[in-house]
């Protein structure tokens, strides 16, 4: 029996690129796609595939809201597609979840699908549905967590840097933006940038949220030096700072920007 799969993603050329993978694949069989997280949840209620290609970062409903939407009975086997970064994708990694990162190539695609492929052959989706539904509650606790106490952990005001065999009292204000160097992090301060090794997600939780916007997986902001936001290509944008630099946008950070600004982006 062919596993008959549904492709779920809002970006056309993302969904019709899995669709071809898809096709590729000897025991898949394509029983839809869907271009929202609301009509991801109608196509797997009326289509009841073994398999969804579900990507997460969607406008409206998004990948986790269409398992909320459902109910353990009516989850089938999920392929989580997403642009989270390293650090985002421990949550994924703690429930033993599959995902493909964007951008994947086909040998990527295709051990997905084997893994899946083969979990639902030996019947072993009810575990799945259990890992499903673990992550949702982690998440769901995370969205009701309480603010922090008084007398919590403050965002840092100050790194240490080195340089030239010193040690740089620099305060966070005076970052202009961070960009993502491998294993390090480059700290852009005026005409300087300082490697410190540190990820851009541990980076982000330490920095002060009011000052500091993500808006890529390998960019961080403060907002201070932003001019303005300029439209772009598929639903990016282009962060202009008023020293001229241009940064990107991704259309994975734009809720979260819009959120953090006030303004529909």
């Amino acid at each position: 029996m062919p596993i008959r799969s549904l492709v779920v993603d809002d970006e056309p050329l993302a969904r019709r690129r899995v669709l071809r993978l898809l096709k590729a694949e000897p025991e898949a069989e394509v029983a839809g796609s869907a271009a929202s997280g609301d009509e991801a949840v109608e196509a797997i209620r009326s289509l009841s595939p073994d398999l969804v290609f579900l990507d997460v970062q969607m406008p409206g409903t998004d990948g986790f809201g269409v398992l909320e939407a459902l109910g353990p009975g009516e989850m089938p086997y999920v392929v989580f597609v997403t642009a989270y970064d390293q650090y985002a994708l421990r949550a994924f990694e703690v429930h033993a979840l599959d995902y493909l990162l964007k951008p994947f190539d086909a040998p990527r695609f295709h051990r997905a699908f084997g893994r899946a492929r083969a979990q639902i052959r030996r019947r072993e989706t009810r575990e799945h549905r259990t890992r499903l539904i673990s992550l949702l509650g982690d998440l769901a606790a995370g969205r009701e967590a309480p603010d922090p106490a008084p007398g919590a952990a403050q965002p840092m005001d100050r790194l240490l840097v080195r340089s030239d065999g010193r040690i740089l009292f620099l305060r966070a204000e005076e970052i202009d933006w961070i960009g993502a160097q491998g294993n390090y992090a480059e700290l852009h301060v005026g005409a300087d940038a300082y490697l410190i090794r540190e990820t851009m997600g541990e980076l982000e939780a330490r920095l002060d949220p009011g000052r500091f916007l993500r808006v890529h997986r390998s960019t961080i902001v403060n907002l201070d030096r932003v001019r303005e936001l300029r439209p772009w290509f598929g639903g990016d944008y282009r962060v202009m700072l008023h020293d001229g630099t241009e940064l990107h946008l991704s259309r994975v950070y734009r809720a979260r920007a819009a959120e953090r600004l006030g303004t529909p982006l």
